[in-house]
This record gives structure tokens, sequence and C-alpha cells, in this order.
């Protein structure tokens, strides 16, 4: 339904009204809607009944047809059955600006939300068989947990981000999360370049769905 185009994301629709004001509001209301990200194309806003024509321009355009107190013909609903044309009917101009709304919300690109979990210090290194390298941790500030994403700072700059803790040990045993003043050996995913004193930072990122 959404075509890129200028670097927005935009989705086509075509209007067909009762009245030419009914189709203009419409048209006029969509187009308020419009942001830098995306956007509603009005391919056409016209009077009458939905017909054939509007379903071929329709399909070739991949857009929904908004059909305001008017109906499709016979020949127009079988022909849009055939083609995969979606038809909606409405009678309020509110409907159809909140449904485009939730339409274009929807294909916006989601925020990318980082919560802060803690901070654990490396104490020493240990080489383990078929792990690889294991840091030897005291949790600084709030707690680390398995699975999270990771940052390794040396000297308060970071030298490694983005791969996730994949190894967290307390004793022998794997466990899932370890709290603040507490010790745990610590694998981190694809990354072996690790000293003692160096501190690890551990955050879980959480995609919000944005609207418009």
């Amino acid at each position: 339904m959404a075509k890129k185009e200028s670097g927005a994301s935009e989705l086509p629709v075509v209007i067909k009204a009762d009245v030419q004001g009914s189709a203009e509001a419409i048209a006029n209301s969509l187009e308020k809607l419009n942001t830098d990200e995306v956007r509603a194309r009005v391919l056409q806003a016209t009077v009458g009944a939905i017909n054939e024509a509007d379903i071929t321009l329709a399909k070739a355009s991949g857009a929904p047809i908004i059909g305001f107190n008017v109906r499709a013909s016979k020949e127009a609903r079988d022909l849009a059955e055939r083609e995969g044309v979606e038809i909606r009917y409405y009678a309020i101009i509110y409907n159809v600006i909140d449904d485009i709304k939730a339409v274009l919300s929807g294909m916006l690109a989601p925020d990318i939300r980082e919560t802060f979990l803690g901070n654990a210090q490396i104490l020493d290194i240990f080489q383990i068989a078929r792990i690889g390298k294991v840091a030897g941790c005291r949790i600084t500030e709030g707690k680390l947990q398995r699975g999270a994403r990771v940052r390794l700072l040396r000297d308060n700059v970071v030298i490694h981000e983005g791969g996730k803790l994949n190894t967290l040990k307390r004793f022998k045993d794997d466990v899932n999360e370890v709290q603040t003043g507490q010790e745990c050996g610590v694998g981190l995913e694809n990354f072996q370049d690790i000293k003692q004193g160096d501190v690890i930072e551990c955050f879980l990122l959480e995609s919000v769905q944005r609207s418009l």
C-alpha cells in the first residue's frame, strides 16, 4: 500500500464522495496529516458511485478506495474482489481521517528507547573451554541481565557496543540476573578484547511505535 518517494513513505488514496465539497474536505484533511516521513497522496477526489475505472486506478497504484456516502457498482465490486482492491465505506469524515491517520502512524519508523540496567567492573579474566574469555566481575550499580545489550568502557571510553551479554554465571550456576554488590562471571557475544578494570554497562533497547 505504501510507496517510497522523496524520502517519505506514501499512502496513495482514491476518494469518491457524494458531493464535491465532501471530496475536497477529505482530501484537504488528509493533506494536513502529512509529515517529512509519511504522507497521504490523493490520486483523485471525485463525485459519484465507485466504478471500474476507479478500481483500475487503485489497482495500478496500490491504493485503497474511500467511498464517502457512495457505493460501488456491482461491476466495480466484482473487479475489486478479483484485483484485491480494498474499498472502505464511510459516512463521517472524522472516521476517514482517524483510519488514515492510524495507517500512516503504522508506517512511521519506531523510536528506539534505551533503559539502563547496571554496571559491573571486571576484576579478573578467565579462559574457559568452548566459551572463550569470561570476565570475573562485581556489580557496582543496578544489575546485569542475561541477553541484555552491553557496552564495554575502558577509562570511561566506549570501546565496544552492540553485542549481548550471553554468559552470566553466579559461582558455577547459569543465572538470569545478578544484583548490586554480587560477583559473577560474564561472557560477551562475539567480543573477547576485555581487560581487568574495564566496566561493562548493561542496558535494554525497546522499539516504541510512534503515532501522528
